[in-house]
């Protein structure tokens, strides 16, 4: 098929989709706002959600791209620039483009002599924070074979659904890859770095908020009243927020008592989201699918007897641009729930201030997985607080074992220049 013809195949595909109202990806594309347009043009690393690693090609023609870890190097320094169909992804003077054009899943995507063909025009649509790279010729998603997040993993394409390794963040080039990603979400407005909003009203909570879509509290504080529960560790209590699958809440403080906190019911966004006092847990991760997403951007929390984000469901938790004080755990992913689940949890831009015991709690035995980059921890001179702590996961209504902690290059991912003490 010449590219003429392919351009006007993907054309067609594109116009068809749209004007159905589904997503390239997975998601709807009628009534995206416009504030969440995707970049068009610039330098950018392409960060896969479910790794944390960084897109990377060899700057070879016919080499197959991978994923490996960020050096904001020129193999993972990619040119965008608008086309029809989306944009190309220009390394070295080659684009990324599907091998033989092909319209099939699994098919590697590699660097190839910039032709302007439509397998290597890509859309950027969005996906929570992140975006899912679409190939404008088969309407199929970049991806990492096998969702692999190990360094080193080939990427190809796939059908597109809320996978996690099918998720990219986009940094400009020049910032490391711990830097807060360009998001297809309205940047909400933040209090100055250490700072808590001031708070713009308040709400008595008297029974469960249920959001779906977008909630945008603009810093108004919530409490809870009433018979919702009185902030302490009882774990009858109900939550004040209950997000459905897909919904964002931002913008919002949680006051004293703040009962259960957060329930997310699926993939679910928080922007900017405070707790000043944490009450059972500030948010507990919910759900059932293995692919749904969590991700806390912005925000804070302080005085958590216990944990701070609960991880019950499967899938995977992004914790970002977050600062934690007085804290038990920041993150716990649960060891003796009803059913057990792989669970994964990707720590980033974190400033932790003591007192607090530990960063994450992970069950080894089910493959659980933690990444951290870029954690700052104040006031710990004798390093106390746990970066990784280690369980066996067990059936419900017994304890989990604790069994060790630190980096293992499996199941805790950091190196020492990962965290930082202050």
């Amino acid at each position: 098929m010449s590219p003429i013809m392919r351009r006007r195949r993907a054309g067609t595909v594109l116009a068809l989709m749209v004007a159905a109202g589904v997503a390239l990806a997975g998601g709807i594309v009628s009534g995206t706002p416009a504030a969440w347009a995707a970049p068009t043009s610039g330098n950018y690393t392409l960060v896969n959600a479910g790794s944390g690693l960084c897109l990377t090609g060899s700057g070879s023609s016919g080499a197959q791209l991978v994923q490996s870890g960020c050096n904001s190097g020129a193999s993972q320094t990619w040119t965008l620039a608008s086309v029809s169909g989306g944009v190309t992804l220009r390394s070295g003077g080659l684009c990324a483009g599907v091998r033989d054009a092909s319209t099939s899943a699994g098919k590697a995507i590699e660097l190839e002599s910039c032709s302007g063909a439509s397998s290597q025009a890509w859309a950027l649509t969005a996906s929570g924070s992140n975006y899912r790279v679409v190939n404008a010729n088969g309407a199929k998603c970049m991806n990492t074979k096998d969702n692999s997040t190990g360094s080193g993993a080939l990427v190809q394409q796939n059908s597109c659904d809320s996978v996690a390794t099918k998720q990219w963040t986009l940094n400009p080039s020049g910032s490391t890859p711990t830097d807060p990603p360009t998001t297809p979400t309205p940047t909400p407005t933040t209090p100055p770095s250490g700072s808590w909003p001031t708070a713009n009203g308040q709400q008595a909570v008297t029974s469960t908020i249920n959001v779906s879509g977008t909630l945008d509290g603009n810093y108004k504080r919530y409490y809870a009243s009433g018979a919702m529960g009185d902030g302490g560790q009882d774990e009858s209590q109900d939550p004040v927020f209950e997000l459905a699958n897909g919904a964002v809440l931002r913008n919002v403080i949680l006051g004293s008592p703040a009962a259960d906190g957060v329930h997310c019911m699926g993939t679910c966004t928080l922007q900017n989201v405070w707790w000043e006092d944490v009450g059972e847990d500030a948010a507990t991760f919910m759900g059932t699918s293995s692919s749904q997403t969590m991700t806390i951007d912005g925000g804070g929390a302080r005085a958590a007897t216990d944990k701070v984000f609960q991880h019950n469901g499967p899938g995977t938790m992004y914790i970002r641009n977050f600062q934690v004080s007085d804290f038990g755990k920041l993150y716990r992913a649960c060891g003796n729930c009803t059913n057990s689940y792989k669970r994964d949890v990707v720590l980033s831009n974190i400033t932790a201030t003591t007192p607090g015991k530990t960063l994450a709690g992970i069950n080894t035995n089910w493959g659980d997985t933690a990444r951290f980059s870029n954690i700052v921890i104040k006031n710990d001179s004798g390093k106390k607080i746990v970066i990784c702590e280690k369980y066996k996961g067990v059936p419900k209504g017994s304890e989990p074992e604790k069994i060790g902690s630190g980096a293992d290059g499996t199941n805790c991912l950091y190196s020492t220049s990962d965290i930082t003490y202050q």
